[in-house]
């Protein structure tokens, strides 16, 4: 099993936003903006999903692979910290989500 984290993978992303586009997937997604990230992750969203209901294990593995990392890049893009998205979920888990989903709503 391995030990490879969202925390790695935001760390990947980190070291290549500043890289050359020409030369990096990930330089070249953060340079066209958050549209273009949001757009890719949608994309890529929906391939999982798909995969999902036709019951393709391993496509939906290999699309899941690909929402997360659109995802962190799409984080990145908007200035969101992952910590921050994980502190978040960290929070929810604290009640049920019945309970926390109910709580979000507004009066």
């Amino acid at each position: 099993m391995t030990a490879y984290t969202l925390a790695d993978l935001a760390a990947l992303v980190a070291s290549r936003a500043g890289t050359d586009p020409a030369t990096s997937y990930t330089a070249k997604l953060l340079s066209e903006g958050p549209a273009k990230a949001a757009k890719k992750l949608g994309e890529e969203a929906v391939e999982a999903a798909i995969a999902a209901v036709q019951g393709d294990k391993t496509g939906l593995r290999d699309e899941a692979a690909d929402v997360l990392y659109h995802l962190v890049v799409l984080l990145r893009a908007g200035g969101v910290d992952l910590t921050d998205v994980m502190a978040e979920l960290e929070r929810r888990t604290a009640q049920s989500g019945i309970a926390e989903k109910a709580a979000r709503r507004p009066a």
